[in-house]
């Protein structure tokens, strides 16, 4: 069984001075939480977004300080998921530890997306990595416009989700797409308003009737 020693020796070079990682330190850590949970005959199918999500994808260059996990598929159905199950949890901790990433790398995230439903036909959509016992999938650039426009309406334009929502590139009709699903989240005249000027700030002008 692989140990925290054996992890830290043979992934050394992967380690960061911060809590922050590139994609490659991800990418290693991801390997060896998969080989961890390979080695003790356990696997799990996550969907993972964020910033992280984005990492892997290759959206997205800015370093990231976890991975944020939200369901787990059970069967063919992805369900929402506020803690990780502890297994996973115990391996994720001890990778954490044995790299440097920190104790909470991989954590349940705004699970609570699932509540209300993530953007019509996001399955169809994702893209699946493996890393041994460990498979993510990871929402497409559309959905994850969606996210980081839901992510970015409080916050302003100085926020790392409104800086990533840029660097997507999307364009009106994605907004639009995005903006639509995000008032099902927060149906709020206070938060239809703040959609609306973040929106406007992105080059797209709508009206109330238009988020209909």
């Amino acid at each position: 069984m692989l140990d925290p020693s054996v992890l830290h020796a043979r992934y050394e070079h992967l380690q960061c001075s911060s809590m922050d990682f590139q994609r490659e330190q991800l990418e290693g850590a991801l390997e060896t939480l998969g080989a961890v949970l390979q080695d003790r005959r356990t696997s799990y199918e996550l969907l993972a977004i964020g910033g992280s999500g984005l990492l892997l994808l290759g959206l997205i260059d800015r370093p990231t300080g976890d991975l944020d996990i939200i369901a787990l598929l059970h069967g063919e159905t992805f369900r929402k998921l506020d803690t990780l199950p502890e297994p996973l949890e115990v391996a994720a901790r001890q990778v954490g530890a044995a790299l440097g990433l920190g104790e909470r790398w991989l954590n349940t995230g705004p699970a609570s997306l699932m509540d209300f439903g993530l953007p019509r036909g996001w399955e169809q959509r994702l893209t699946m990595r493996q890393y041994g016992g460990l498979i993510l999938h990871l929402p497409s650039r559309e959905d994850q416009i969606c996210f980081k426009l839901y992510a970015a309406i409080d916050r302003g334009p100085n926020d790392k989700h409104y800086s990533d929502l840029r660097n997507l590139g999307p364009s009106s009709a994605e907004l639009l797409f995005a903006a639509k699903w995000a008032v099902t989240h927060a149906p709020s005249t206070a938060f239809r308003d703040e959609l609306i000027q973040c929106l406007a700030s992105l080059g797209v002008e709508v009206s109330d009737d238009d988020l209909a």
